[in-house]
């Protein structure tokens, strides 16, 4: 190898190593990092400006606001009453400090000194003026952050009285039980039930390996597609000219690793844009799914023909003619990035759709891992050609065929498309995409795509043909076979094999598939613990989550076999609780846990809150036996689609149960 690639592997290396740094656990802190205060300031008749004051800790900093402060921007809003007229925009007293950060993963701006902000509005002569302050942030210090903080100030003047008004200060909370737990609130839960427990963090699934194994399977694909097939001759010519005379050429493993290297460059840009330790929350976030679901929807469209998308042509001309110009090392890397260049139009889809998928599986590894694979999956076939250009000659020409490979990944990108499009419907509650319409949907798709392949649906740049051949037709039983599969889902049917992508049970409206034995469970922690109490049965607790895949693996093949709904349904009470469950709270909660303060405005974040500062996780599906005084009975365990453990544990929590009763 040379030293130049071992120059750019080095390089690539040490920049795996600091995402690697991004994905170490991110530790709870006591200290909130930052202290808050607000004062309002009177500049002239009818006019003032209140001026917000963070105090840093000593070894912390806070983002900045959007976008250079990243994902958890710093958001400062304000809201007056009928006294004030208009409030303007912050402004800080000093600018932030630009750096990149190892535990983000990301050129981030943050303040890691005392800072002010200035926030200007007007009121009405003789009114007293109120304004309530919310401030959402996010602190950090050299090794972690700490989660992101919600904060409410309130500012009064001009002889402003209370008359009877509940403030909306942070000390507006009552002591709920004086628990040991630290924890202070201003609503009514059991301060026992939610005292801190210490488990043993299990380990998580292995999600990046799928995201690897995925962008592999999308750079194979990628190499039966319109725009890449062709370049295919381009390869053998260039490489028949760096080797004259034999079969073999040694400059084979430097093409194939300069396009990885690209590629994988292309992923890393992509995790940093995004925001290092920030992706997971786009899973349930109702505008970035529909974004992506739109997204895909374009990329389908491009596909069946309708248009190309298309880098500007002088870019390819350049990098092509680069290559002819050069010799070396350097040239094989210019004849990568014309691969790269001219194959964007077809690689483009496979590549957003990949990205999109590896953002929302919220890994910050993800989109270097999914680009690393793609890269792989479209190098290999490519050294293998230049190491042996002679095998090119037998490889059979582009044509129509090829158009076909691209309107069938065009059925894939619609297929895949819904799901986020019923992530951000579940999380919502918006019930626009109830389980039937889904299936029924995905049923359509596919019988169209197996129509396509048999040659009924033709678009504007497929080759008419007289007939259909052997291989169309093998291919075109799948996708039939498969809308046939799906439809029983109509009517209830669990369609195990595909649970993890069609919406829940939950939202079907007409259910004809009924179980003989029915488990008792709840949707609120409390209400759960207090029938539990009243009956004397353990609590199976069930922390997942709409935008959850692995939860609805678990929930098709574990919990909906008979074994374990038998368990369930004669020895436990499950409460089930949805992290990402974006409806409001009937009344927003502001919670102290040691010292520092949440603000929980829907109902996800009441459960999330829940998890983190009881149990000390933060990943779904996350499962936990515990007694009637909410003490774990066993270890917690994450996803494991083994039914013969998952009865295991359960057993073994009734065990400890019943031993504890005794």
């Amino acid at each position: 190898m040379t030293d130049m690639m071992r120059s750019i592997i080095k390089k690539n290396v040490k920049i795996l190593a600091l995402l690697l740094l991004g994905l170490l656990p991110i530790a709870a802190r006591g200290a909130e990092g930052v202290e808050w205060s607000a004062e309002a300031v009177t500049d002239a008749q009818g006019s003032g400006h209140v001026v917000i004051t963070a105090k840093v800790a000593e070894g912390y900093h806070f983002y900045s606001f959007a976008p250079e402060g990243g994902y958890n921007s710093l958001e400062i809003k304000a809201e007056g009453n009928d006294a004030v007229t208009s409030t303007g925009s912050p402004s800080a007293s000093m600018a932030p400090e630009s750096h990149y950060e190892e535990s983000q993963g990301a050129e981030l701006s943050s303040w890691s000194e005392d800072v002010s902000f200035t926030l200007p509005f007007t009121f009405e002569e003789g009114k007293g003026y109120k304004i309530a302050l919310r401030i959402r942030y996010q602190a950090c210090d050299a090794t972690a952050c700490l989660t992101p903080r919600a904060v409410s100030l309130t500012v009064t003047g001009n002889g402003y009285e209370e008359a009877g008004e509940n403030a909306l200060t942070a000390g507006n909370v009552a002591d709920s039980a004086g628990n040991d737990g630290g924890l202070t609130t201003d609503a009514a839960i059991n301060a026992e039930w939610w005292a801190p427990v210490k488990t043993v963090t299990p380990t998580a699934d292995q999600s990046p390996w799928a995201i690897l194994i995925l962008g592999f399977v999308g750079g194979l694909a990628a190499l039966l597609t319109p725009c890449v097939w062709p370049l295919i001759p381009m390869t053998l010519s260039f490489f028949l000219k760096q080797k004259k005379g034999g079969k073999f050429n040694s400059g084979a493993l430097t093409y194939g690793v300069a396009i990885v290297v690209i590629y994988l460059v292309l992923g890393i840009a992509i995790t940093l844009i995004f925001g290092a330790g920030k992706l997971n929350e786009l899973s349930t976030n109702a505008i970035f799914n529909i974004i992506f679901f739109l997204l895909l929807v374009v990329f389908a469209i491009s596909f069946f023909g309708a248009f190309d998308i298309k880098l500007p042509q002088k870019w390819s001309n350049a990098m092509d003619s680069k290559a002819e110009s050069t010799s070396g090392i350097i040239s094989i890397f210019f004849m990568a990035f014309t691969l790269v260049l001219v194959s964007f139009s077809c690689t483009g889809p496979i590549i957003g759709t990949l990205l999109v998928e590896a953002a929302s599986q919220g890994n910050i590894l993800g989109p270097a891992l999914g680009m690393g694979g793609f890269a792989l999956g479209l190098a290999v076939p490519f050294t293998i050609f230049a190491f042996f250009p002679g095998m090119l000659k037998e490889m059979p020409k582009s044509g129509g065929w090829l158009n076909s490979v691209k309107v069938v990944l065009g059925f894939c990108e619609l297929i895949l498309s819904l799901k986020f499009l019923s992530v951000a419907d579940m999380a919502y509650g918006w019930r626009l995409l109830d389980r039937e319409v889904f299936i029924s949907i995905w049923i359509v798709l596919f019988v169209m795509l197996g129509l396509y392949l048999l040659g009924k649906i033709r678009f504007s740049h497929d080759d008419k043909k007289d007939h259909v051949g052997v291989g169309r037709f093998i291919l075109a039983i799948f996708p039939l076979a498969f809308a046939i599969y799906l439809l029983p889902g109509l009517w209830g049917a669990p369609l195990k094999a595909c649970s993890a992508f069609v919406p829940p049970l939950e939202t079907q409206d007409f259910n004809l598939y009924t179980h003989d034995t029915h488990y008792v469970e709840f949707s609120d922690y409390d209400e759960g613990m207090m029938y539990a109490k009243e009956h004397g049965m353990p609590v199976l607790m069930d922390f997942s989550g709409y935008g959850c895949v692995n939860c609805r693996n678990m929930e098709a093949a574990v919990f909906d076999t008979d074994q374990v709904r038998s368990m369930l349904a004669d020895n436990f009470v499950v409460i089930k609780l949805m992290v990402d469950d974006k409806k409001e709270l009937v009344k927003p909660m502001v919670v102290k846990a040691n010292g520092t303060e949440y603000n929980l405005e829907t109902v996800g974040e009441k459960w999330a809150f829940l998890q983190s500062y009881k149990f000390g996780a933060n990943s779904q599906p996350y499962y936990i036996a515990l007694d009637n005084e909410g003490r774990p009975l066993n270890d917690p365990v994450y996803y494991d689609n083994s039914v013969e453990k998952f009865m295991l544990w359960l057993n073994q929590g009734l065990e400890r149960y019943d031993g504890k009763k005794k």
